[in-house]
């Protein structure tokens, strides 16, 4: 373990491998803290899902785990190196940084954080079991697969991201139902009216989710009124719209984030607002979360940082 870098990434998701392999290709000799997604698996999201069939270069698409596999092993191809734990803390009231981690400090000239979110699950019955088996938490990402093709669909929720979750859907299912439990969606007024006039959409207003059902795939789901009154609806998959936690609970607060704890960028950068400390993928993206985007953002990170490092070293040598 290397106790001073000049490049420090935290992460191990598509953001965290893309900014390592670009960093270590620059020779910045990047050390990566490959730290845990809440659960205790390391890797981010894609490590909970099965088959991707959006992220460009694999025609038939690929396993969440394999592509962060194989981007991990890229990274390594060029020297990067990793350490296992989780940062708790980085102390940017000085420079260079100090990141606190559970294995030791590490000094480091820049700093890119790359730790995600996790999107937020309703604790019901049948939840945990059938996840990625008819349960998920990203319309986007699995509503093409032939899992939810052709069949009547649920998704919970009443914000904005529910009702764009809902409407994507009706593209694939023969029905969307969406269960939200308020007597009013959430949601901007024009969003509200595109799911209530769209035809594939029926809405189920004062209820809640209780139950998940099926065999070894979701078949079913059980909806309870705000009076107690249950309903079963046959659905083929549950996708819940509740919201995304970004993974900056160890970030002090001299870094600037918003209300829901997103790292707030300058314009189309990965800067944030202490120089020298870059952000990449969903810890700072709350609107597209997709893999590609966040290896984009990577790749924008390793760029910001190989640049602030050298205007760095011109200031020192000038």
């Amino acid at each position: 373990m290397r106790d001073y870098v000049d490049v420090l990434i935290i992460g191990s998701g598509p953001a965290a491998w893309t900014a390592a392999i670009y960093a270590a290709r620059a020779d910045l000799k990047p050390f990566v803290v490959a730290g845990f997604l809440k659960g205790g698996i390391r890797g981010g999201q894609l490590m909970t899902t099965t088959e991707v069939e959006n992220y460009p270069g694999f025609v038939d698409g690929i396993q969440g785990p394999e592509l962060m596999d194989v981007l991990e092993k890229q990274a390594r191809r060029f020297g990067t190196e990793i350490l296992e734990t989780d940062v708790q803390r980085i102390d940017v009231s000085k420079y260079p940084f100090v990141v606190e981690t559970k294995k030791g400090n590490i000094t480091a000239q820049s700093v890119i954080v790359a730790t995600g979110a996790y999107a937020k699950r309703l604790e019901v019955e049948g939840g945990e079991e059938f996840w990625t088996k008819g349960v998920s938490a990203c319309a986007v990402c699995d509503g093409a697969l032939p899992l939810f093709r052709d069949k009547e669909l649920l998704v919970i929720g009443g914000g904005d991201s529910a009702c764009e979750e809902a409407l994507y859907l009706t593209k694939f299912g023969t029905k969307v139902h969406v269960a939200l439990r308020r007597d009013e969606f959430r949601a901007s007024k024009i969003m509200a009216e595109r799911v209530k006039n769209n035809e594939k959409i029926e809405v189920h207003f004062n209820h809640q989710l209780k139950k998940i059902t099926g065999d070894n795939l979701v078949s079913g789901s059980i909806l309870v009124s705000n009076d107690g009154v249950e309903k079963e609806l046959a659905v083929a998959g549950v996708f819940f719209a509740i919201g995304h936690t970004p993974n900056s609970d160890f970030l002090d607060g001299d870094l600037q984030r918003d209300e829901s704890g997103y790292i707030q960028v300058e314009g189309f950068t990965s800067k944030t607002s202490v120089p020298g400390l870059f952000a990449a993928g969903d810890v700072c993206d709350k609107r597209y979360r997709q893999a590609v985007t966040s290896a984009g953002m990577g790749c924008m990170a390793a760029l910001d940082a190989e640049k602030f490092l050298a205007e760095i070293k011109d200031k020192v040598s000038g």
